[in-house]
This record gives C-alpha cells, sequence and structure tokens, in this order.
C-alpha cells in the first residue's frame, strides 16, 4: 500500500542533491510543502535549490535533525534514498527521535498516485524514453509535471512541476523499490541482467519487473525485446523492426549520424513519415516509445510529428562538451556492456556516414571508457570486452568503486587483456589515475577525432580537467593534423 503525503507536510531529504532526491525537492516546494535538506557538496543542483528557497543544510549532522524537530509546526518527513548508509548521522538521528522515515521511492510512489502518470521503466533507454515523452508533451501544450534522473533539455532541470493533467516518472529499477509505483501507464524500454549486487540474477529482475507491470493500469512494452516477449503481457506494444503484429512501429528507411527518417505505423497502418533528429536505432526505439505513450494518452500523431524536431537526449547521454584542440569531446552515460555497444555503434555511424550533430564530423572514434563498480565489471568482463571493440584507440580509467571493496582479479588492465585477446591491433592503453588519463587523451587523440568518454563515474569530468590543463599550460604541445 503507497503512502499518502498530507497537505502542507513538511519534508526533509537526506543527501538532497542527489539526481533522483534534487527532482522530488523541486515539486514538493512549488506545491506549498516546507522543503529542507541537507547535502556536503555543493555543486549546481545545491545552489538551484537554495535559489529556489528551499533550506539546504551543508553538513549532514544529528543537530540539523534536532533543529528540524524542534521547530514550531508538524515534525517533517524525512527521506532517504538507497546511497543513504544507516550510519548516517541524521538519519540515525531521525529514528531516535521518532521521526517518519521514507524511502525516496514512497514519495514518488505517493506523488504518481495523486494523478495520471507514465513511469519509464527498464534495463537501458528510461532516462531518454521518459525525457523525449516528457519533451513531446511539453511541446504540445500539456506542461507535465517530471521527475527524471537526468536533466531535460526543454525544462532545464531534472524536475518540473507542471500544470497539466500528466506526471511522468523515471522508475529506477536498480533496488527492486519500483514495485511500490502504480501509474495509469507503465512503459518497460527492455530487460537484462544488470545491478547484480541488489538481484541474485535474471529471473529476480523479470519477477520484480512484472510486479511493476502488473500494479500499472495499463503496460507499454518494447516487441523487440525477446525478454519482454517471452514473460510479459502488456496492452500494447512497439518496434522498430517490424509493423505487423505491434500496436505502434517505427520502420526506419535511413540511418545517419545525425537524425533517423522512419515510417510511423499503427497497428499495422503507416500513419506519416518523420524525421528523428538524433542518431541510433536504439535512440529510435527510444523515440517510439515516446510517440506511443502519447498516442494511448490521446495526443494526436499530427501534433507530435510536429514537436519531434525540438527533441533532444538527456543531459549525460551523448552530450557534447566542447572542442578542444579540434577533438570533439563528448560524455555519456554508458556503463553497461549494451549501452557501451549502442553508443559506440551510432560514434561508428558519425564517421562512416559523414554526418553528425557535432560541429564537424569525426573522422575517428577515441573511445575512453570507465568501469562502474567491481561487481559489474566482473560480472560482464567478457562483454564489456565484446562492446569495446568498435573504435579507433580505446583508453580505459580506472574502475569507479561507487563505495565497493576491490575484488582480487578485477580491474580495468584485467579488462584490457580481454580485449587484446580479441582485437589484438587494436591501440589500447589504461591509466592507473585520472591524471593519467588525461595524459593519454592528450597524446594519442588528433584533431577531429571523436573522443567519447563513457561511464557512470567521475570520467565526466574529463572536459574540466582538459581544460584545467590548457590553463594551466597552455604550450602543451598536443599532437595535431
Amino acid at each position: 500500500m503507497s503512502r499518502t503525503l498530507g497537505s502542507h507536510q513538511r519534508v526533509h531529504f537526506i543527501g538532497v542533491g542527489g539526481i533522483g532526491m534534487s527532482a522530488l525537492a523541486v515539486i514538493l516546494a512549488k506545491r506549498n510543502h516546507s522543503v529542507s535538506g541537507s547535502d556536503s557538496r555543493e555543486n549546481t543542483t545545491v545552489q538551484q535549490l537554495r535559489d529556489q528557497g528551499i533550506r539546504v543544510f551543508s553538513e549532514q549532522s544529528t543537530a540539523t535533525i534536532r533543529t528540524l524537530a524542534d521547530e514550531d509546526g508538524k515534525p517533517p518527513i524525512v527521506v532517504v534514498s538507497t546511497a543513504i548508509p544507516e550510519s548516517n548521522p541524521e538519519l540515525r538521528e531521525a529514528r531516535r527521535s521518532g521521526l517518519e522515515i521514507w524511502h525516496r521511492s514512497d514519495l514518488l510512489a505517493a506523488l504518481i498516485a495523486l494523478q495520471p502518470s507514465i513511469a519509464v521503466a527498464g534495463s537501458h533507454g528510461k532516462t531518454t524514453t521518459s525525457t523525449l515523452t516528457t519533451t513531446l508533451l511539453h511541446a504540445a501544450g500539456e506542461d507535465p509535471t517530471a521527475i527524471i534522473g537526468g536533466i531535460v533539455p526543454c525544462l532545464g532541470s531534472n524536475g518540473h512541476c507542471g500544470e497539466g493533467r500528466l506526471l511522468i516518472a523515471e522508475a529506477d529499477e536498480s533496488d527492486g523499490s519500483l514495485v511500490k509505483f502504480q501509474p495509469s501507464l507503465g512503459v518497460i524500454t527492455n530487460l537484462e541482467l544488470d545491478h547484480t549486487d541488489h538481484y541474485s540474477g535474471l529471473d529476480d529482475l523479470i519477477a520484480t519487473l512484472q510486479r511493476f507491470g502488473k500494479g500499472c493500469d495499463r503496460l507499454l512494452a518494447n516487441a523487440d525485446d525477446p525478454i519482454l516477449r517471452e514473460h510479459f503481457q502488456a496492452d500494447a506494444w512497439w518496434s522498430v523492426k517490424r509493423s505487423d503484429d505491434v500496436d505502434y512501429a517505427s520502420i526506419p528507411h535511413q540511418l545517419d549520424g545525425d537524425r533517423c527518417l522512419a515510417t510511423f505505423h499503427e497497428h499495422g497502418e503507416a500513419v506519416g513519415e518523420f524525421t528523428l533528429p538524433m542518431p541510433g536505432l536504439h535512440n529510435l526505439s527510444n523515440a517510439t516509445a515516446a510517440l506511443a505513450a502519447c498516442r494511448l494518452e490521446g495526443i494526436p500523431f499530427e501534433t507530435l510529428r510536429q514537436c519531434l524536431a525540438v527533441l533532444q537526449t538527456p543531459g549525460r547521454r551523448f552530450d557534447h562538451r566542447g572542442t578542444w584542440k579540434g577533438r570533439h569531446i563528448v560524455d555519456d552515460y554508458a556503463h553497461h556492456p549494451s549501452e557501451v555497444k549502442a553508443t559506440l555503434d551510432m560514434a561508428g555511424l558519425m564517421v562512416k556516414s559523414g554526418r553528425s550533430p557535432l560541429p564537424s564530423a569525426p573522422q575517428r572514434v577515441v573511445a575512453v571508457f570507465q568501469p562502474h563498480r567491481y561487481s559489474r565489471t566482473s560480472e560482464f568482463l567478457d562483454a564489456f570486452a565484446e562492446a569495446l571493440l568498435n573504435c579507433d584507440v580505446l583508453l580505459l580509467a580506472p574502475i569507479y568503486s561507487a563505495g565497493e571493496s576491490p575484488l582480487e582479479g578485477v580491474s580495468s588492465h584485467a579488462l584490457a587483456q580481454q580485449v587484446r585477446q580479441l582485437k589484438p591491433e587494436l591501440q589500447l592503453q589504461v591509466a592507473d589515475t585520472l591524471d593519467e588519463l588525461i595524459e593519454q587523451v592528450q597524446t594519442v587523440s588528433l584533431a577531429d577525432d571523436l573522443v567519447l568518454a563513457m561511464g557512470a563515474g567521475d570520467v565526466n569530468s574529463l572536459w574540466q580537467r582538459l581544460e584545467r590543463s590548457e590553463r594551466s599550460n597552455p604550450a602543451s604541445t598536443a599532437v595535431t593534423v
């Protein structure tokens, strides 16, 4: 049973600067709740929360909870995420004080229950699909509320309190808490084993997503995913491979490095051609899911077709950060083998087609990959090696632990050995530190290269580090051609 959030209830977020927590804080503040939070990080997100009148404590301490509990009015609900350990001083004090403690998924479930909602789940593409759905509805004048795990370009934020009928939410499967959500429309993009620190195996993950699906009033699923086809009963299906036996389809007839040209079908009938202003079959699938979700909510296709031109992927999804000495530096969140392969395939298409959303079409792909978590690297070592082959140069950063303890024999050097066995001619280097990685990028990359930084950790600082190195040593001699 989902919890109910009282009107004007005071709410305090431990770790309010997190991508999932900050969106919730913004929406509650806009809905006239008294919102506070704590976060030791002083970043752009925290400053934006303060700018919107949200009280943010820069330290997490027992004194913060005592201060909030002693203030006039009803004691606050304390919201935590899975990332907050039981040893956190604020959480310990909240429990000692008898305050009501919610997981962030409890709060999201309560918001989903308040209005018609679309919740997007799946192993890959859920941030992009929920962003594209939000963007289409926004461009169509629907002004949806949005709670997304990435920055939505048309909103400039990961959270938006809209005036429209619908709420769009990203439903994260990493800790299994999405089973609490009961949206009017659920979307599942695909299913593949991941988060092996939480799930015992694929069957465990399937069972969790099945519980999510049964909690939705209607379920929309990807017919191109064999696991979904075998294990799920959906109310509607979409595809980018066939138009028969599915409810919605986008059949591509041209895939370039900067766009997809396709025909949209409904129940087997061609409805109209459209241009998607982003490359890659995976992006076409995500956009088709967004189109299908909007059609199920009654938005005319002709309206949606006009809105397609403004579509952009969320932050950290093939995000062009800038051009450094002729090299195009792109940041991407890919940290699972399937995501890495799709991203490199898309980059390769830009080289092959001579078309690209970058300032100029790249001549080579320099892949910079940072494995995320020892457990994931160990589980998918062979799959990562296969996924990383489609590039001209491969640079491996040290594993980003995300708080995990090292595992014996699991390292970026071990991954490099696997890659070398598969493709010994590939130019490959391994860095033991990020400073060493920057030196490698400066040394091996050439003008007109696409330097593609992939990973969910601090490899996303590549662009800033290159800029800093340039300012500190403007006479540095990177190779250019």
